[in-house]
């Protein structure tokens, strides 16, 4: 992976970089160190701004080459536009920033964020702006013999000048672990399969114990003495061994139970005996996103100290289809005693969830469960790339995951349950069968592992559309997002850290 930028925060004071960049707002107007500049130049800048017809719309930029009576080569303005704006305005607008600095191929500028025009940029808006930099500039080129030549400079840095540096620097020291365990989660999710196996997997996940993360990994030994049958039939194709990987993190009292994060983690996904067309098979390397979200998750948590206590469940196989691979009308036994019908063996995901949830629930009694999991193309009809489908047994977990989506940008869709569901996939020679036919596929999905949740606060979020093949957005132009970290580490500050 390429190095990604250095960030640093300081006082508003002239700068030996010899490229700036300038923050306005709808009004086109400078402020600040912005506005100093200006005068120095005579208002030239300000000219410049009325000659190129700059209006201040939203994340609207202008690129000043060399600008009359300043000492720098080059001057960027960008605009926030809005009167008001959030978090995620000011995220975005740091990926804009760094998008357009690759362009020009700067190796270092200082950002003038003290003021966007009439605005006071806060601490955190500064934070922001940093945060979405260094999302923007990822680029995923380890197995690349030689840059591109449109590729960004291999190191750049980026200083942020400040009103007040310290509050500044203790705001990005919050959130530069979130963008680490969004780093994080985006390169599992890009490795190809034959370099990320579940071996792979589990040992990248190890690493995490140097965060102060407990790091568990179940074998396959353990894993049929713990009963997960229906996890072990999706495994038994592939030569590589299925493995559960449990990571905790102690940030509160001992007596406090946890939140626990469950991540579907099938490293490659063939379909199995039940094969999937070959057009786009290259894509199943991601069908670890759930996974992937839980690790970055957990290293974020750990990274920041999180007060919390929290658990991450890491379902880690391989759907292959070999001689010994699960056949359509095979039954398998949960882990939970439930009977499954295994009518595609392509739906195998919510066989390795349904033992990796029995299990954690049961283990580690938490106040809540959620699972991501690349689940079903069904909830990409139904909501495309730019929302996760939720489904929920809690009103207000459900209301909680909505409005940390609405805050971080990664939104999530509630979608309905009930049972009428049910019926669709009960199985004439089993309890349950492992697919419910065409119709409301995302839906009987999430049926189907709410029967081994029990009565425990519980969320599914189907990322099928939004972790891999992800739509370009400001802060994220590769095929992985890291879907699912900025989500659920804002839902537990928000609502669990401390509590």
């Amino acid at each position: 992976m390429a190095p990604l930028p250095t960030i640093s925060f300081g006082p508003v004071a002239p700068s030996a970089v010899r490229a700036a960049v300038l923050l306005t707002d709808e009004a086109s107007l400078f402020g600040g160190h912005a506005a100093l500049l200006d005068g120095a130049a005579g208002g030239g800048l300000t000219r410049a701004l009325v000659a190129a017809g700059f209006k201040g719309r939203r994340l609207a930029t202008l690129d000043l080459v060399a600008p009359a009576g300043l000492d720098l080569d080059r001057i960027l303005v960008v605009s926030i536009g809005a009167a008001d704006p959030g978090e995620l305005d000011w995220l975005n607008l740091g990926g804009v920033i760094a998008g357009r600095l690759a362009e020009v191929r700067a190796t270092a500028a200082t950002i003038y964020a003290d003021v966007a025009g009439a605005l006071t940029v806060t601490p955190a808006a500064a934070a922001a702006l940093a945060a979405g930099a260094v999302l923007r500039s990822y680029r995923f080129d380890t197995y690349k013999s030689r840059p591109a030549e449109d590729a960004a400079p291999e190191a750049v840095t980026l200083a942020f000048a400040v009103g007040q540096v310290e509050p500044a620097r203790a705001a990005w020291a919050r959130l530069e672990p979130v963008i680490g365990g969004v780093v994080l989660a985006r390169d599992l999710i890009n490795e190809p399969a034959n370099v990320l196996g579940t071996l792979e997997f589990a040992d990248r996940a190890l690493k995490l114990a140097s965060l102060g993360i407990e790091v568990e990994i179940l074998g396959e030994a353990e894993l049929q003495a713990e009963r997960m049958a229906a996890l072990l039939g999706v495994a038994q194709g592939s030569a590589r061994p299925p493995r559960v990987v449990i990571l905790r993190w102690n940030g509160a009292a001992a007596d406090e139970a946890p939140l626990l994060f469950v991540g579907k983690g099938v490293v490659f996904d063939s379909g199995g005996i039940s094969i999937k067309p070959a057009a786009g098979m290259e894509d199943m390397k991601g069908d670890m996103g759930g996974a992937a979200a839980v690790t970055g998750l957990l290293a974020a948590l750990a990274g920041r100290r999180a007060r919390v206590n929290a658990v991450g469940v890491l379902g880690l196989v391989e759907n292959m289809p070999d001689g010994a691979a699960q056949r359509p009308g095979d039954i398998v036994r949960a882990r939970s005693g439930t009977t499954i019908e295994v009518i595609n063996t392509d739906a195998e995901g919510r066989l390795v969830l349904a033992d990796a949830l029995h299990y954690a629930i049961e283990r580690f009694r938490p106040r809540l469960a959620i699972d991501l999991a690349t689940l079903t193309g069904a909830i990409m009809v139904a909501l495309g790339s730019h929302h996760a489908g939720l489904f929920s047994n809690d009103d207000h977990l459900a209301a909680a995951l909505t409005a940390a989506g609405l805050a971080t940008g990664e939104r999530v869709w509630r979608m309905p349950l009930g049972p009428e569901y049910d019926k669709m996939i009960e199985s004439k020679v089993a309890d349950i069968k492992n697919t419910g036919g065409r119709y409301g596929g995302s839906i009987t999905a999430a049926q189907f592992l709410k029967r081994f949740v029990g009565d425990t606060p519980w969320a599914h979020l189907d990322i099928a559309g939004t972790a891999m093949g992800s739509p370009a957005t400001e802060i994220s132009r590769g095929w992985s997002s890291g879907f699912g970290v900025r989500l659920l580490d804002r839902l537990v500050a928000d609502n669990y850290e401390g509590a």
